[in-house]
């Protein structure tokens, strides 16, 4: 008996812990800078179901022998030449297929939310050709958001649409709008706690008619059954040696708690990129989010 109230002690503190970090420097709202950058736009990534082409990727680069990962300045080989219709100048992105290399389920619904809005891609970067050969071309590499790699898929560059910040003040007590309400899924990387500036991924996209440019809320409720991996269960009406409600209230009869905003910048068929431009404390995954 002393060791599991020693346990559960320990295992409470760590909770309290966890969570005086994750709420400290919340207030006021933190906001990202506007306007938009072209690392925000470029290196934002994308989840989608309609995988890309795979034919055209990068073979090499300089210095194959002995470099294995291309960064701003470097120069790559890509598997098209004249004889596929390229030429000198012309613009590339670079992206990559990727996976949760953990596969660690942060809330109830994860794993199946992921699936839905389909494969992850991560913008790589952007190349510009400077020789073009039969059968190869080299390209430089103008934009890194990340290491370039031996096998990344390259197809060509297409400007995206820069959306701007809307001037309308953050206010966390709004009524829902009820308009295509979903949940932040994940973060850029798979991570699972966000602040403002950061990337995160929304199961709604153009398919439920969301745009460029559309701004979403973003929401959690309190006494909520589906807890996430961070909370211990009952922990919102019921806490070892910290009281307890008589009876556990319903979390639809409470006001819900509104964290944060967050613009789009891209849509896939059932997914939005969001990136997170106020945010009043950590924004999770498993939070929900609804069209402003």
């Amino acid at each position: 008996m002393p060791g599991r109230i020693g346990y559960r002690i320990l295992k409470m503190g760590l909770i309290i812990g966890t969570g005086l970090l994750l709420g400290a420097g919340s207030t006021p709202a933190q906001q990202a800078v506007s306007p938009l950058t072209e690392w925000d736009i470029y290196c934002s990534g994308l989840a989608t179901t309609q995988a890309p082409p795979q034919n055209t990727y990068i073979i090499s680069g300089e210095n194959a022998s002995y470099m294995v990962a291309y960064f701003k300045g470097r120069d790559v080989f890509i598997n098209r030449g004249a004889a596929q219709g390229v030429q000198v100048g012309n613009e590339f992105e670079v992206i990559r297929p990727v996976r949760d290399p953990l596969k660690s389920k942060w809330f109830t619904w994860q794993p199946q939310l992921l699936r839905a809005m389909g494969t992850m891609y991560a913008d790589i970067g952007r190349v510009r050709v400077v020789s073009v050969q039969a059968k190869t071309s080299v390209a430089e590499v103008e934009l890194s958001c990340d290491m370039m790699q031996r096998g990344d898929l390259v197809r060509p560059f297409a400007a995206r649409p820069v959306p701007a910040f809307h001037d309308v003040k953050f206010d966390p007590l709004i009524a829902p709008t009820g308009r295509g309400r979903a949940m932040v899924v994940t973060g850029k990387g798979y991570t699972n706690a966000v602040s403002a500036g950061d990337i995160v991924y929304i199961n709604l996209g153009s398919a439920q008619g969301v745009q460029t440019g559309n701004y979403f809320l973003m929401f959690r409720y309190q006494g909520a059954r589906n807890e996430s991996i961070y909370q211990v269960p009952r922990m919102a009406y019921q806490v070892y040696g910290l009281g307890s409600t008589p009876v556990p209230y319903e979390w639809n009869s409470l006001p819900r708690e509104v964290v944060g905003e967050g613009i789009v910048l891209r849509t896939g068929p059932n997914s939005s990129t969001v990136m997170v431009t106020t945010a009043r404390e950590v924004v999770m995954a498993g939070d929900y989010v609804e069209i402003e």
